[in-house]
C-alpha cells in the first residue's frame, strides 16, 4: 500500500555546437561526458570511474524469450558485445582476472560513474544521465533534477575550455530524430506480465496530460503545424515490443532486472517525456507507482472498462488534443476522455488503498497531487499552469501567438519551443518562470545541487558513491549490480555483488564506510561473521 517502490530515471540529453552545426553529435556527447568526468564536482577524485556491464542483457524479453544477437538491430545492444551477461549471481564476493597493465591505461570509454551513484555516458548520440536508484518518488524526482545540475556544469567546464556546446532537456529535434526520457521501475516478478501490458496501456497513453512536457509541431517531422501536449506520442509505432529507437511502443518488454530476477521485473517505460516541472515528474512517477502497486496487489474490475479500441491512435489523439475534450473510443463500444480514464484509475487506486489502511506520507502525497491537478485541467487548463509542464508551455506560446497574429509553424514559436529545455542558466525559459514565481517546486536550487554530489542513503547507491567518494582509486568500476574493487596486494580484482537494491544503504553500510581505513578493511568488515 505505497507509492513507494525502486525507481530510476534516464535522460538522453540534444547536443549540438552552435559555432560546428555539423559536428557530429557523437564526438560532442564524448566531450561532455569526458569533461565532467574529469572535472565535474560529482566525479571522484581521480576522474571517471569505468562502468561494470556485468548484467546488461537489453535482448532479453519480458513475454519468455531473447532475441539472438545476431538478428537484433545495432541499436539494441547496449552491453559490451565481447560479454555474455550471466542471469545473476550469488552475494559472495567474486576474484576477477586482473587485466593487463596497459589496459588501464587506454583511452576510457565514455562514461562516468559518480559520486551520487549515477552513471553519465554516451547513449547513441546524445550524454544520457541515468540517476541512482531512489526508494520513493520523491527522491526520484530529485536526482533527476541532479541529472540537469551536472549537465550545467559540464557545459561550463567546456566553456571555460573555449567550447560551447548546448544541451537541451527535450526528446525531439524537429527534424524526425526523438531520444528517450526512460523511467524504470522494480516490480513483482509474480505479477502476469500479460496483466502488465492489459491495464497498464490505458494509463499510458492516457498519462501526458500530467506530464506531457509539450511540443510545437505535429508528426514526427513536425510536418502540420498544431501544439500538442507529449513529445514523445508521435513516435509511439506499436503497442508492445522491446525495441526503444524505433518502432516504439507503449510497453517495452526489455527485461533486465539488475536485481534477482527470480523475485523481480523491472519494468522500462519508454513512452515519458523529459520534465523540467517537478509537481509533474512527481506525477509522472508516483502514480505509475501506485497504479503498480494496484496490479501487484489486485485488479479491480472496473479497470477493464479501461481498455482502449485501438491504443496507438488513442495515444496521438491524447496529445494532439489541448482542449482534453476528444472521446477515445473503447473496446466497450463507449468513449472516454483522457481525464475520465485518469480519474478511474486514480479512484480504484485510492478506494484499493482505503481498504488497506492509512497511506504513508508519499502515497498521501501523490493522491492528493493527481486529483488537484485533474481537478484543475477540468474547470480550466490553464490553472493547472504552475504544476503541469505541458499547460505552462502551451500558455506562454499560445498568448504570444495570438498577440503576434502567428501561426503555429512560424519560426519564434519554434524556437522559444527550444529554448524552454535550453540547459544554460542564462537561456533557460523554465529558469525565467522559476524565479518568477510561476513554477510550483518541490526542491530548492541547493538541495539539487547538493543530490549531485551525494547519493540517495536509501538504496544500494549509496554504497556505489560511497565507495567512489571515499576510496576512487581503488574502485575499477561499477554497474548497478555490482562493484569491482582494485584492493591492493591481490592478485585478482574484487567483485562486491549489489543484486539487492534496497541494500547497501546507509543504515547498514554506512559506519562501516565512514570507520574504514582502506578498501581492505571495508571488505573485511563487510564480510566479517
Amino acid at each position: 500500500m505505497t507509492a513507494r517502490r525502486i525507481i530510476g530515471m534516464e535522460t538522453e540529453f540534444g547536443v549540438l555546437e552552435p559555432n560546428e552545426p555539423y559536428a557530429n553529435p557523437i564526438v560532442l556527447s564524448a566531450e561532455v561526458v569526458e569533461a565532467y568526468g574529469n572535472e565535474g564536482s560529482g566525479s571522484s577524485a581521480v576522474g571517471s570511474i569505468r562502468w561494470d556491464f556485468h548484467g546488461e542483457d537489453p535482448l532479453n524479453d519480458a513475454r519468455g524469450y531473447r532475441i539472438e544477437r545476431a538478428a537484433a538491430h545495432p541499436s539494441q545492444l547496449t552491453d559490451d558485445p565481447n560479454f555474455v551477461a550471466p542471469s545473476g549471481d550469488g552475494p559472495r564476493l567474486q576474484r576477477l582476472e586482473r587485466p593487463e597493465s596497459g589496459e588501464f591505461t587506454r583511452p576510457r570509454a565514455a562514461n562516468a560513474v559518480l559520486r551520487n551513484g549515477a552513471r553519465l555516458y554516451v547513449d547513441h548520440a546524445h550524454p544520457e544521465f541515468s540517476s541512482p536508484e531512489t526508494a520513493n518518488p520523491r527522491e526520484a524526482v530529485l536526482w533527476d533534477r541532479a541529472g540537469e545540475h551536472v549537465i550545467a556544469e559540464a557545459m561550463a567546464i567546456l566553456k571555460r575550455r573555449g567550447r560551447e556546446i548546448v544541451l537541451y532537456k527535450n526528446n525531439v529535434d524537429g527534424k524526425g530524430a526523438a531520444y528517450g526520457s526512460h523511467e524504470n521501475y522494480l516490480m513483482r516478478r509474480e505479477v502476469d506480465f500479460g496483466d502488465v501490458i492489459r491495464y497498464l496501456t490505458p494509463f499510458f497513453v492516457t498519462r501526458p496530460v500530467l506530464c506531457g512536457a509539450g511540443r510545437v509541431g505535429l508528426g514526427q517531422r513536425s510536418e502540420v503545424p498544431g501544439f500538442q501536449i507529449s513529445q514523445r506520442a508521435d513516435y509511439v509505432e506499436n503497442d508492445i515490443g522491446l525495441e526503444t529507437t524505433f518502432n516504439r511502443p507503449i510497453i517495452n518488454t526489455r527485461d533486465e532486472p539488475h536485481a534477482d530476477p527470480q523475485k523481480w521485473r523491472r519494468l522500462h517505460v519508454i513512452g515519458g517525456d523529459a520534465n523540467l516541472f517537478d509537481v509533474s515528474n512527481l506525477l509522472k512517477v508516483g502514480t505509475t507507482s501506485l497504479v503498480l502497486w494496484l496490479l501487484e496487489t489486485e485488479i479491480p474490475l472496473a479497470l477493464d472498462s479501461l481498455l482502449l479500441d485501438d491504443p496507438v491512435s488513442a495515444t496521438w489523439i491524447v496529445s494532439q488534443d489541448p482542449t482534453l475534450r476528444v472521446g477515445l473510443e473503447m473496446r466497450d463500444g463507449t468513449t472516454k476522455t483522457a481525464l475520465e480514464i485518469q480519474q478511474v484509475y486514480l479512484d480504484v487506486v485510492r478506494d484499493a488503498i482505503a481498504r488497506f489502511g492509512q497511506p504513508d506520507f508519499d502515497t498521501q502525497e501523490v493522491l492528493d497531487r493527481w486529483q488537484e491537478v485533474l481537478d484543475a485541467l477540468k474547470k480550466d487548463v490553464f490553472s493547472a499552469a504552475r504544476q503541469v509542464e505541458w499547460v505552462a508551455k502551451y500558455q506562454l506560446l499560445e498568448n504570444m501567438r495570438v498577440r503576434g497574429a502567428m501561426d503555429w509553424n512560424n519560426d519564434k514559436l519554434r524556437a522559444l519551443d527550444l529554448q524552454w529545455h535550453d540547459m544554460r542558466p542564462e537561456r533557460s525559459i523554465v529558469r525565467r518562470l522559476d524565479q518568477a514565481g510561476q513554477v510550483e517546486r518541490i526542491f530548492s536550487q541547493q538541495e539539487v545541487a547538493y543530490a549531485a554530489t551525494h547519493a540517495p542513503e536509501s538504496t544500494r547507491a549509496f554504497l556505489r558513491g560511497g565507495l567512489i567518494d571515499k576510496f576512487p582509486e581503488n574502485v575499477a568500476a561499477a554497474g548497478w549490480d555490482g562493484i569491482i574493487l582494485d584492493v591492493p596486494g591481490y592478485k585478482d580484482l574484487v567483485r562486491l555483488p549489489t543484486i539487492r537494491p534496497s541494500r547497501g544503504t546507509r543504515p547498514l553500510v554506512g559506519q562501516m564506510l565512514e570507520s574504514s581505513q582502506s578498501v581492505e578493511d571495508f571488505l573485511i568488515r563487510l564480510t566479517k561473521g
